[in-house]
């Protein structure tokens, strides 16, 4: 007698669930602790993490790049030379002659052009899960805030991901979770029945949105892979 699974589909978040993402590593060692303490203070209104979310919702590189300058009061040629600027500095020498905010600046462009290295690896357990998913039968997808980049750059460096039938990406639909569009663009677009899918995402309150959003759509919060396994495999 073949098995019986809970889903015949299941739709995972990326960032925190199946790659782990880790921005400041794109940067680390190239610029000083306290110029990257600083781009990445959560408690800054136009620091990294608002340009992040920014960015999921479809806004280009060139454009964060001129409204953080705008913002941060860089200008001119001070904010081309940080925006074209080489990879990182060396010593005390290299940003003697920019203002604090336009070194901030130029890790931000670099952070950009090394943007794959945040792309750590897999979280523990879940390429194999995705496989032994694929393996029965059970087909698998992709629902993020992310950026069309990140997620083909993802696919790239990891192999497992190839399992993934679809993924539907934020910034490509200028939209992101928890607005119940996307939930409901992804299922259209999938061609699943909710009834017996699943989305799988660390923020519970995503998880909480596709349930809402989809009705009979099962949402589950991600805590590691070995508790989300038995509730996908018997």
């Amino acid at each position: 007698m073949s098995a019986v699974f809970a889903y015949d589909d299941v739709i995972f978040d990326f960032c925190d669930v199946l790659v782990d993402w880790r921005p400041r590593r794109a940067v680390a060692g190239l610029f000083p602790d306290d110029v990257l303490d600083r781009l990445f203070d959560r408690d800054d209104p136009y620091g990294f993490w608002h340009y992040d979310e920014l960015s999921d919702l479809g806004w280009d590189e060139e454009r964060i790049l001129a409204d953080y300058a705008e913002h941060h009061g860089v200008g001119g040629d001070e904010a081309r030379r940080a925006i074209v600027g080489g990879n990182g500095v060396s010593g005390e020498s290299d940003v003697s002659d920019e203002s604090d905010v336009a070194v901030r600046l130029r890790a931000f462009a670099t952070y950009f052009r090394r943007q794959r290295l945040a792309l750590a690896g897999m979280l523990p357990g879940m390429a194999r899960l995705l496989r032994d998913l694929d393996a029965a039968g059970v087909r698998c997808w992709g629902l993020t805030n992310f950026t069309v980049k990140y997620v083909d750059a993802a696919r790239e460096l990891f192999p497992a991901l190839d399992v993934l039938k679809g993924v539907v990406v934020s910034s490509a639909e200028r939209i992101h979770k928890p607005d119940p569009e996307i939930y409901r663009r992804a299922i259209a677009r999938f061609g699943v029945d909710p009834t017996h899918a699943a989305f799988v995402d660390d923020k519970q309150r995503n998880a909480d949105a596709a349930a809402a959003a989809v009705s009979g759509l099962t949402g589950i919060r991600f805590v590691g892979e070995e508790t989300l396994r038995p509730l996908l495999l018997p």
